[in-house]
């Protein structure tokens, strides 16, 4: 079989392209107009944190979304091919044939550009030593002779890596022809190699599923990730891509992306990393039942209301607050009598309470306000009510922003400390700061939940074709 492991995602943009029935010969002026004539666009991608990877809403990935965006911007349905290594990205790229680009986190190198067509970049990162606390730290490039450094084939790190050896001969490496980084990240974890490199972006999410690994240092200036096309002389979908790219820096879609994927994630810190960890281990096992049940009965995913509980009580059924909330999920008395639950300390009836809470928080949201933000503005009203969060978008709105976008409550919702802004509104002062901290640590718990359940089918194979509605 040519893959070991083939995603083909059909994404349902804009309903099905016209029947060809009626068309005995298909002519296409360019690539840009076979692609809108067939009605779907090929995309070579990976399966990764940074890329593309399985959340509590189906796929997800920087990479995902903008590719997506792109495909909408075409009108188009959009097939990833997930190759088994990266290497096979780089080859069927150059070859040309096997997709229409490459959107893989992919690194701009002198040798690349000799090869390939980028788009203009996206975003810029640095390529890290990696390695695990209770080992002595590389401080220089030259340490790390002194153990086992292990790298993935066809990345960018060989080429530092090359360089480096110019004024260090005595520097070697391993080249892993099968696993992928954050594969090599666990091996450290383990013990079993010493060091790898990895690209900063990929560092920021992936630490947190291993608190004991940290960066030694920098080992290479800072780089730029693009789309890669096959060298050709038919630019037409190229320069479609290149016009894309600057439509979603100027309207800011771009930041809001890079904000979505990445910005939750540097809240969490190592010593409530590990208690998480170790929590999962010795008290979610008690509960894990109760949430999938709340999950099934209220349609949400039980990982979600994990979390939540976790950011309320971190799984303690006996927690009270100074405030007289109680419970697994941290309900006030008044709320708990609405929800028609009599004993808060009651793990069922506090879970179950908390879920039926949060699905109403969901639905009093406007329709409009789409998925992940509509979850994230359910979570800040969980944490500090409906009205204030409504206070803190008509606020941004009044600012020349949408106020639909968690982006911009979240930058919102902490000026109603100050009394020139929440004098402007309907219910006044709030602990604007809280609500912001809140979702993004459960959003934190929830991708390391998402990890952990996600791990154990990683090395799953087959065809996985998934319709979004």
């Amino acid at each position: 079989m040519f893959f070991k492991r083939l995603f083909l995602l059909s994404l349902l943009l804009f309903g099905s392209p016209p029947s060809d029935t009626n068309k005995k010969v298909a002519y296409y002026t360019n690539q840009l107009d076979r692609i809108k004539q067939l009605g779907s666009i090929t995309v070579l991608s990976r399966y990764d944190q940074t890329t593309f990877y399985e959340n509590v809403d189906g796929f997800s990935g920087l990479e995902y979304d903008l590719v997506t965006l792109f495909a909408k911007h075409l009108g188009v349905k959009v097939n990833f091919k997930i190759p088994d290594t990266f290497a096979e990205i780089l080859s069927h790229t150059q070859q040309g044939g096997f997709a229409d680009f490459v959107a893989a986190g992919l690194t701009i190198t002198q040798e690349r550009n000799k090869r390939l067509l980028f788009t203009p970049a996206y975003q810029k990162i640095t390529e890290q030593v990696v390695y695990r606390s209770g080992t002595k730290r590389p401080k220089k490039p030259e340490d790390l002779t002194q153990g086992i450094l292990e790298i993935v084939q066809g990345t960018s790190h060989n080429e530092s890596l090359l360089q480096l050896k110019k004024d260090i001969p005595e520097l070697q490496w391993l080249t892993n022809t099968e696993l992928k980084t954050d594969e090599l990240l666990y091996l450290i974890n383990e013990r079993l190699i010493d060091y790898t490199i990895a690209d900063s972006n990929q560092i920021t999410l992936l630490r947190r599923f291993y608190p004991k690994l940290h960066v030694a240092f920098d080992i290479s200036p800072p780089r730029r990730f693009a789309w890669a096309f096959t060298k050709s002389d038919d630019l037409s979908l190229y320069n479609e891509a290149a016009l894309f790219f600057e439509e979603i820096h100027k309207n800011k879609t771009l930041a809001q992306l890079i904000e979505r994927h990445y910005d939750h994630t540097k809240q969490i810190r190592y010593v409530g990393n590990c208690t998480f960890k170790r929590h999962v281990k010795s008290r979610l096992p008690l509960y894990q039942d109760l949430f999938e049940g709340a999950a099934e009965k209220y349609k949400i995913d039980w990982r979600l209301l994990a979390a939540i509980s976790y950011q309320e009580s971190h799984w303690n059924k006996r927690a009270v607050s100074p405030t007289g909330v109680r419970g697994l999920m941290m309900l006030t008395q008044g709320t708990a009598k609405g929800l028609h639950v009599t004993d808060r300390t009651d793990p069922k009836q506090s879970i179950y309470g908390g879920a039926l809470y949060f699905k109403q928080r969901i639905k009093k949201f406007p329709e409009r306000i789409k998925e992940p933000d509509r979850t994230w503005f359910a979570l800040a009203s969980y944490n500090v009510g409906f009205g204030h969060v409504n206070d803190a978008r008509i606020l941004a709105q009044r600012l020349g922003k949408n106020p639909d976008k968690w982006v911009n409550i979240k930058e919102k919702l902490p000026l109603l400390t100050q009394k020139k802004w929440y004098s402007q509104t309907k219910h006044g002062y709030a602990r604007g700061k809280e609500p912001v901290i809140y979702v993004t640590n459960i959003r934190s718990y929830l991708d390391l939940l998402v990890w952990d359940t996600n791990n154990k089918k990683r090395n799953e194979t087959g065809v996985m074709t998934v319709i979004e509605k």
